[in-house]
């Protein structure tokens, strides 16, 4: 038994905490009583040909039961529910390293969970890409036994990388940490709903990763009806999976949002709002168009796999499901790809301490491509579609490339006879913007019907499609891990260490995708285990690379975390920044600023003539 001060005064008794079972175990525990129970409830009263004891129907709802038990069991009954009646609660929130294993309503716990929770994601997807590579290492079925398991795990490598990583680890992640940090204030606007919402990318991950469980499915990432309803039962756990991540999704655009609006310092004006805050509020923005969409069509195909109605074939169109699956999937890309855009035009002045070039048109261009994205989804259907009517959707996909160059606009004006400090931050940031120009490049030529009917569902939309994500947003992800650092945890990387890894990944990466390029144009189609013997080479010597290049992303992750326990105390603000997450302690208490900011000028002003942008309450206030 243990007193708690700090909850003391909302009781009028001495608060004594209450002992429980740490809430994971807990969680688990209560997911598996919920599922038990629905599960057989179900399977009882609905018998099934054969009395299985587990059928669609059942797993479906047991499965819905277990999320309940384990969103309850990881802390949310104590902390929300019972409060919502007017129940007293001897609930007292864990410290020290045990808060990031239960719910939390402190934005930067959630945002270190959200963190944690997106690279285990990242290593159990590239385990399965690892699989994948090793399999084609040989032009024939050795690894797996049967194509549904290589297909199955193609369709869980690109699920979680897709939904738990590229979609949460930025947004979910340092968005919730850094957000109201860069804005002034102590807390996101829907602080309950952002720790539930936490929790739903574990039970998503878990439910995706042990699909297989209920059979092989072959739909890959896109989940494709019909297609599907030929799948075993597998799929379901697809379906479920996905719709547990995007609903997370959406729960963290809502809050970034509504935090954004709502919760700025004064001072803080539009005009004056940190690039990386208008990334993640054109992002959410994009999220809260696009998620509910997307939802609701897995909602339909698992009626129609459950139910067995014929939504996409008797009466509706086997192309139902890839207008609706492309129309969300594109702007996809753009969720995934537009906060690397905003951490170029965050980091880059900060490290060349040299004012931010053309701002206003860095941001013009982040809501131009979040208007445009919802435009370009039907090239991705060409090879379903009359001459007559690629020619729009293949103008669209090019003109998008006008305001996604803005960013690179604003970046090299900015670098522009800089003093650039070449930090690991730095050769990151510029790796993402080498790496995503090689992707961008590729994409206008697969904008293209000409080329694109040629190159369809080959090799060379994979490596067009890697290039795009892990250059555009993984890269600049590893390189706002090692910038943020010192705020993070208040140690230090070493930045040898540092440097080192984000060479060892470039060149990997860029040898690995490289060549993916030349299999596509060769004849190697994606979706395949077998392939013609002449393409064996090649694919041995990019497995090879590609393992490295698995083991630098390992090996990145080993320096932040040593750096993270280990590492010497950082100043408090090592580079100079001049955005409101700086002002603050690091790492941070309980309360980010004791007293209220004010924000007088701009953050990306540098030079002889530059300001404070920020007055901290007791100094004096300049006047502009």
């Amino acid at each position: 038994m243990s007193t708690m001060t700090a909850m003391e005064p909302e009781y009028s008794v001495p608060f004594v905490a209450k002992k429980r079972m740490p809430p994971v175990l807990r969680g688990f525990l209560w997911a598996a009583v919920g599922f038990l129970v629905f599960n057989t409830l179900i399977s009882e009263t609905v018998p099934t040909y054969g009395h299985p004891f587990v059928t669609e129907l059942s797993v479906t709802i047991g499965w819905v039961a277990a999320l309940v038990g384990w969103i309850l069991g990881i802390g949310t009954w104590e902390a929300v529910v019972k409060p919502a009646f007017g129940i007293a609660t001897r609930w007292a929130p864990a410290t020290g390293w045990r808060r990031y294993l239960e719910y939390s309503t402190d934005h930067k716990v959630i945002g270190i969970q959200y963190v944690v929770a997106s690279t285990g994601g990242f290593f159990i997807a590239g385990f399965a890409a690892m699989l994948m590579r090793v399999e084609l290492m040989k032009d024939q079925m050795w690894l797996f036994q049967l194509p549904q398991q290589y297909l199955t795990t193609v369709g869980i490598h690109g699920t979680i990388m897709m939904f738990s990583v590229g979609t949460v680890a930025l947004v979910g992640g340092l968005g919730n940490y850094i957000i109201p940090l860069m804005i002034g204030s102590n807390t996101s606007a829907f602080p309950k709903m952002s720790g539930i919402s936490l929790w739903l990318v574990p039970a998503g991950i878990l439910t995706v990763a042990f699909s297989p469980l209920l059979g092989y499915w072959t739909t890959g990432w896109r989940g494709y009806q019909p297609l599907a309803t030929q799948d075993a039962s597998g799929i379901i756990f697809y379906y479920l999976g996905v719709f547990a991540l995007t609903l997370s999704s959406l729960l963290v655009s809502i809050n970034l949002t509504a935090t954004i609006i709502f919760k700025r310092a004064p001072g803080l004006t539009w005009n004056r709002l940190p690039i990386f805050a208008w990334g993640m509020l054109t992002v959410s923005l994009l999220n809260l168009i696009w998620l509910p969409e997307i939802m609701m069509t897995f909602i339909l195909s698992l009626l129609a796999h459950v139910a067995q109605l014929p939504l996409f074939t008797a009466v509706g169109s086997p192309l139902t499901y890839m207008e609706l699956f492309w129309l969300f999937g594109h702007p996809e890309v753009y969720i995934v790809v537009v906060p690397g855009f905003a951490l170029w035009q965050e980091i880059l002045p900060v490290m060349s301490r040299k004012s931010l070039f053309a701002e206003k048109w860095g941001v013009i261009g982040l809501v131009f491509v979040m208007a445009l994205s919802g435009m370009v989804w039907a090239h991705h259907m060409f090879t379903n579609m009359r001459n007559d009517e690629m020619m729009p959707f293949s103008f669209f996909t090019e003109m998008i490339s006008i305001p996604t160059g803005f960013a690179f606009m604003v970046v090299i004006g900015t670098l522009w006879k800089s003093k650039l400090r070449l930090t690991t931050p730095t050769i990151f940031i510029l790796m993402s913007m080498f790496n995503f120009l090689i992707g961008g490049l590729t994409g206008v030529f697969l904008a293209d019907p000409v080329i694109n009917l040629q190159e369809h569902d080959t090799f060379f939309i994979v490596g067009h499609f890697h290039y795009t994500i892990i250059g555009g947003m993984v890269f600049s992800w590893l390189g706002a891990m090692y910038y943020w650092l010192p705020k993070l945890s208040g140690r230090m990387y070493n930045e040898k260490l540092g440097v080192i890894g984000a060479i060892w990944v470039f060149l990997t990466f860029n040898i690995t995708f490289t060549q993916f390029f030349i299999l596509g144009m060769k004849g190697m189609n994606r979706w395949v285990p077998v392939y013609m013997p002449y393409l064996q080479n090649m694919n041995f010597e990019v497995s090879i690379f590609a393992v490295l290049l698995g083991l630098g992303f390992l090996y990145n992750a080993i320096v932040i975390l040593h750096a993270w326990r280990r590492g010497p105390k950082a100043e408090k603000n090592p580079w100079g920044g001049k955005t409101l997450e700086w002002y603050s302690a690091a790492p941070e208490g309980t309360v980010n600023f004791p007293e209220t900011p004010r924000v007088v000028g701009s953050f990306y002003v540098y030079g002889d003539e530059s300001e404070e942008a920020v007055v901290l309450p007791g100094a004096a206030i300049s006047q502009r």
